[in-house]
């Protein structure tokens, strides 16, 4: 099983038992801030569950109907996830307008602080392992979800906080405020997820300091006499790179043919993380005006 794919299987588990925890004390208590803590707990096990589901489907060989692979379900589940982040928050946003409205009173408030303090070294715990397996395998998925779970650290933390305010002042409002505090901070962490996702299902060129690398590697080979035509774009693990390499017309395809391999090799390595498709096009001339008139690119 892939390190990605066991990393799902990790937060899916400690989603299902804060779920338990969070929903159990909130329910008891009355507390806005908890149960919108166990919501969104039980929204991160639905998206981990998916998330699995999207990993395994990615990794799939190509096929005469999907001749590319299904890569492009990973930043799929990233956009899917940003936005039932985003939808989650807006429910806790009207429950929270909801009790400063119509003020509730807090019960089980001494069960409410352990539970929230256990919540938080877990999830802090699943963080770090997370971050582990996002920086070694460069997964958008799971980075998608380290940057769920971190935002979990800060909005149990204020509910903690929360709980201890009521405790002390006997203010209830403070945990509707505190509860509205969080949705705002879950949808605006949820708009890099959704942002990145998107522009990857919509094949956005690579970073510029990646095809700045890109365009080195095809330069630094005296054989190639210009370029045109350089095409990048990522989908989850995989990365596409493609160029028309202009070669002197006395060059032979053998000796043309060896260049292009390495340049393609060289951008690879350039990715060691990914699965690279590269793809050079060998022309004995530049081409790229006609192929423009002609609209070809």
């Amino acid at each position: 099983m892939r390190l990605e794919k066991k990393a799902t299987v990790v937060s899916t588990s400690v989603a299902g038992l804060l779920v338990i925890m969070k929903m159990t004390v909130g329910i008891l208590s009355g507390s806005i801030a908890v149960l919108a803590s166990a919501i969104d707990s039980f929204l991160d096990l639905i998206v981990s569950l998916f998330n699995f589901f999207a990993l395994n489907t990615a990794e799939a060989a190509p096929n005469e109907d999907f001749n590319f692979g299904k890569g492009k379900m990973e930043p799929l589940a990233a956009v899917i996830e940003g936005t039932v982040i985003s939808l989650s928050a807006l429910f806790i946003l009207y429950e929270a307008l909801q009790k400063i409205i119509n003020p509730q009173e807090m019960l089980y408030m001494s069960e409410s602080i352990v539970v929230m303090f256990i919540s938080i070294i877990i999830t802090l715990l699943l963080v770090m392992f997370l971050n582990y397996v996002a920086n070694k395998t460069n997964n958008l998925v799971i980075k998608a979800d380290a940057l769920h779970y971190k935002t979990d650290i800060f909005s149990n933390a204020a509910v903690l906080v929360a709980i201890g305010l009521v405790a002390l002042t006997d203010e209830q409002i403070i945990d509707a405020v505190i509860g509205l505090g969080i949705a705002i901070y879950m949808i605006y962490s949820a708009i890099p997820i959704i942002k990145e996702g998107l522009l990857m299902l919509l094949d956005a060129a690579l970073p510029e300091e990646d095809v700045e690398k890109i365009q080195a590697a095809i330069t630094k080979h005296n054989a190639v006499t210009d370029y045109h035509f350089l095409t990048t774009r990522e989908s989850g693990s995989h990365i596409f790179i493609s160029v028309h390499a202009v070669f002197n017309v006395t060059i032979s395809l053998y000796d043309a043919h060896l260049v292009a391999d390495k340049i393609e090799n060289e951008w690879r390595n350039l990715f060691p993380d990914k699965k690279v498709h590269a793809l050079v096009h060998m022309d004995p001339y530049d081409d790229s005006e006609i192929n423009k008139e002609e609209g070809k690119y």
